[in-house]
């Protein structure tokens, strides 16, 4: 194995979240080494305007996710099952490559809400005690305190949307559920189809406020304050799955990655797989990575710093690998690495016309208008058994042919008649999705699975997972409304799609995996700080939505880059100077 010069700080992985660091690092002054397990990926080489976009290549054969013939992850609904190899996703879609899931994201950019950051103590002051299996806590961090990183980021993306809160303002047309913001977003909202402007008539109908969604989709050309060009969108709707070359989706190739890569004290390797975590033999603190390449040579990459910025999964199972933390354990309550694995619990509600036409394939990946009454603790949950709520939205993201087939109910699922069916619904459909928060629970969990391994020899992750009493009653409430508002949309018929059963890991839901290197208060009850500074390792730091203690009924993208900026704040003007733990245990 060869040992490489020291750098002052490793990255691994150079997605949203490693790209960040990698600028706020560099920008201070530090030599930065990226390492990422996947190749290089950049906007005209791999998604230029004249390469037409393949559904098949990237829909159907996952052609920027991860290969499940050399890593997946065992999965299982409870501990009384043997947990079983993923061999295709389906649930998620994990990334791999330069830019990671933050190339083939929709771009639906919104920040979780202020008493998301406190679900424990408010939820408790507010109702209750919470229930004994319920494992949910306070992220350690305020909104208060994230607002400025949230402006930062919205801004390098262009973010199109309207503000509902400027400093305690509420402002018309915006969300005013919003945490208070300092300024208007970058870009003013997309233009609306027709979907939109029905679910805008219908929910205001019912005394709801909808709201445009914020969205990385650009609604006018736009120069961000690094100076990379974003072009106006062509509502092609090829975001999801796919990479944009227009240049119209922000992604870390078309915002930060160019820049970061001008920088003299920066090296990024592709195709270079960390094994592992190095420490130093009296356990208080990381040396370095061990990593190896495409050819199979080991290296030993050595830093002053180490930064976690892998997919959730990868940060979680690398953290447990490298034994850094006690594992979790569901049966004795002890342990940390692990705990409070969480995801999102989703229904929609499908709308038919008879002679409108939605043109749904006239779309993009953040199209949509938003009700925002029933998420968070927006609305009196008194009575209701569940805390939490789900955002209800009317989404165009494009009614892509080979993945989008609108039947209404009762249709047979094969022949002659599904296939008129699917012919004459093609252009006259919309729906309504319910996106739904996650509490954590004690028997939802991540751990080394004992039997299955990766191509290195090493135990794949294990995923135990099941929708909970919470989720259920949650969604059981919110699916009723979001029929109710599609009804007033005036079409023929709805289909409801409700959410039953155990949860399911084939059919795509969203790639929102949360939990298992969690974020809090004290080393009792996180294995981060509130910097996301390892409790163990003092020059080791994680990101990404492992740290959230429990996941909202947002999209967290942009609740992981605010919290990306504030670590980073946080290494460079108290870390670098006074390295140690920047909170007292």
């Amino acid at each position: 194995m060869e040992t490489l010069p020291q750098a002052d700080a490793v990255i691994i992985g150079f997605g949203w979240t490693g790209s960040i660091m990698a600028h706020e690092l560099t920008k201070a002054g530090l030599n930065v080494v990226a390492l990422e397990r996947g190749g290089w990926r950049d906007t005209p080489t791999d998604f230029p305007p004249t390469l037409a976009p393949d559904e098949l290549r990237y829909y159907w054969r996952h052609e920027m996710f991860q290969e499940t013939s050399r890593e997946t992850l065992t999965f299982r609904n409870n501990m009384s099952q043997t947990a079983l190899p993923m061999r295709r996703w389906g649930s998620f879609l994990p990334g791999v490559g330069v830019g990671g899931a933050g190339v083939h994201w929709n771009g639906q950019t919104f920040r979780f809400l202020p008493s998301d950051f406190v679900a424990k103590t408010h939820n408790e002051e507010r109702y209750g005690p919470l229930p004994p299996d319920m494992t949910v806590q306070d992220y350690g961090v305020t909104y208060d305190e994230l607002e400025p990183h949230f402006d930062t980021f919205e801004k390098l993306c262009g973010i199109s949307g309207k503000a509902g809160n400027i400093r305690g303002t509420i402002q018309e047309g915006g969300n005013p559920f919003e945490g208070w913001r300092s300024d208007e977003y970058p870009n003013p909202p997309m233009e609306m189809t027709f979907s939109q402007d029905r679910f805008d008539f219908a929910a205001r109908g019912l005394g709801l406020n909808p709201f445009p969604a914020p969205s990385a989709n650009m609604s006018q050309a736009y120069v961000n304050p690094l100076g990379m060009s974003l072009a106006p969108c062509t509502y092609c709707g090829f975001c999801e799955k796919f990479g944009c070359g227009n240049y119209s989706k922000a992604a870390p190739q078309t915002t930060i990655i160019p820049v970061v890569m001008r920088n003299p004290n920066f090296t990024l390797r592709t195709n270079s797989e960390v094994l592992h975590v190095n420490k130093h033999p009296d356990g208080t603190r990381a040396t370095g990575v061990t990593y190896v390449d495409a050819s199979g040579n080991l290296f030993e990459q050595p830093a002053d710093v180490v930064v976690l910025c892998g997919y959730q999964l990868q940060n979680t199972r690398l953290m447990l690998l490298s034994e850094i933390g006690e594992p979790y354990n569901p049966q004795t309550g002890q342990g940390l690495v692990g705990k409070n694995y969480t995801y999102q619990v989703m229904s929609s509600v499908e709308v038919f016309y008879e002679e409108e036409f939605t043109n749904n394939f006239v779309g993009a990946g953040s199209l949509g208008m938003i009700v925002d009454d029933y998420n968070g603790d927006n609305f009196d949950h008194s009575g209701l058994g569940f805390i939490g709520g789900a955002y209800i939205g009317c989404w165009t993201t494009n009614a892509r042919p080979i993945e989008s087939h609108p039947v209404p109910e009762g249709t047979p699922e094969w022949g002659s008649e599904w296939k008129r069916a699917v012919r004459h619904n093609f252009l006259k459909q919309t729906s309504l999705s319910v996106h739904g928060a996650s509490m954590a629970y004690r028997h939802n969990y991540l751990d080394l699975d004992p039997t299955y391994t990766d191509h290195w020899g090493r135990p794949l992750m294990r995923m135990t997972y099941d929708f909970t009493a919470n989720d259920r009653l949650l969604t059981d409430h919110i699916t009723p409304i979001a029929a109710e508002i599609a009804r007033n949309m005036g079409g023929r018929e709805i289909k409801i799609n409700e959410r039953r059963g155990s949860y399911d890991s084939m059919p795509y839901q969203t790639t929102h995996n949360t939990g298992g290197t969690i974020m809090g208060q004290t080393p009792a009850d996180s294995v981060v700080n509130r910097y996301l500074q390892s409790w163990d390792l003092h020059n080791l730091f994680v990101m990404g939505a492992g740290v959230f203690p429990q996941n909202a009924g947002y999209n967290p993208t942009d609740t992981v880059a605010a919290l990306t900026y504030w670590s980073a704040e946080a290494i460079t003007s108290q870390y670098l100077r006074s390295p140690g733990p920047l909170v007292q245990a």
